[in-house]
């Protein structure tokens, strides 16, 4: 027999109306009440027809998140966001869709507006880099639709989550200067990103430190992929003298690099050493395991999607929370020979 509004009432020793603002998760409902209701949900195992729901509350219970995978091919960190994501989205009984939309198409706003008009999604997420692409944040600001951002370039007035990046970078690079490295090369990310940027200005800022002046030679354009790290790799152990120690802007990039040493016969890290940033679980399955800056995506994404929810049921504002970094140290990385 499928459980009735009038049964949780009951239980909770509440009015049906209760129930539904509860479930509606308007703000007239004191505290000690709702968890009474909630409690008794639960403990039914009251699952609310999601069409009634949407159509007492005037809203979809439906929150988009965006995704662009030709400028951000790093298909584990997009998983690693998602899973976060919708775990906070499952937690208020939200549903998630996610959407690529391209920022070199010339159309990216109308099919934007196309979505928005055929799903009503309460909020949106942004990953990078369309949380910082211009056109995009000025459709959504006009229509006031609620979004929230990871890692954004410019915090002022946003919700979201972000990390430190630039400081991240700069501590691996001092790791590597630490093991005795003064011949240090860095394979960049992606110029559209704003983490390209962060990480390639922490690289520079730690060899300055360093009192070491960045040979051009030894920063090579990458674009967050495997085949890129290859391929820098390749460039960059043609140099004479080479590099002793590369910083990838990902970890999908210093795989990469890890194959192009081997490729030449050159062991990794006894001849090369190697580290990459956001510790996908890549970094851990690679051998050596790589020495990489942990950056907790599937938190990151969960904390963004768990503010613009806090936003959207008008229990504050939301805000941009500053989520902190780790170096894991793994066997990738050793003193020159």
């Amino acid at each position: 027999m499928r459980i009735r509004i009038e049964d949780v009432a009951r239980a909770a020793g509440v009015s049906p109306a209760t129930v539904s603002r509860v479930m509606n998760e308007e703000n007239n409902v004191s505290e000690s009440t709702r968890q009474r209701v909630l409690d008794a949900m639960k403990a039914l195992d009251y699952r609310p027809l999601a069409s009634a729901r949407s159509l007492a509350g005037n809203r979809t219970f439906l929150i988009a998140l965006l995704y662009d995978n030709n400028d951000n091919p790093s298909s584990t960190y997009l998983a690693e966001i998602q899973d976060g994501v919708l775990e906070a989205c499952d937690a208020q009984r939200y549903s998630m869709m996610v959407r690529p939309l391209r920022m070199r198409d010339a159309d990216l706003v109308r099919r934007l507006d196309s979505l928005v008009s055929d799903h009503h999604p309460d909020g949106l997420i942004l990953t990078p880099p369309l949380t910082d692409f211009a056109p995009l944040v000025a459709f959504l600001h006009e229509r006031a639709l609620p979004f929230a951002s990871v890692s954004p370039q410019h915090g002022e007035g946003v919700i979201g989550v972000a990390m430190n990046e630039q400081q991240a970078a700069r501590a691996m690079v001092e790791h590597l200067l630490s093991l005795g490295h003064r011949r240090i090369a860095h394979v960049t990310g992606l110029p559209s990103h704003g983490a390209s940027r962060w990480r390639e200005a922490g690289y520079r800022e730690a060899m300055a430190a360093a009192g070491l002046t960045v040979d051009p030679a030894l920063v090579v354009q990458g674009g967050f992929t495997f085949t890129t790290g290859f391929e820098a790799g390749r460039q960059l152990l043609r140099l004479d003298p080479r590099p002793t120690a590369v910083f990838a802007a990902n970890d999908d990039m210093a795989a990469g690099l890890i194959w192009s040493a081997g490729e030449v016969g050159l062991r990794v890290p006894q001849d090369l050493s190697v580290a990459g940033f956001d510790d996908v679980p890549l970094a851990r399955q690679l051998w050596p395991p790589l020495t990489t800056v942990r950056q907790p995506s599937r938190e990151m994404g969960k904390i963004a999607a768990a503010q613009l929810l806090e936003s959207l049921r008008g229990r504050g504002t939301g805000e941009l929370v500053q989520v902190p970094f780790s170096l894991e140290l793994r066997q990738s990385t050793m003193p020159p020979g």
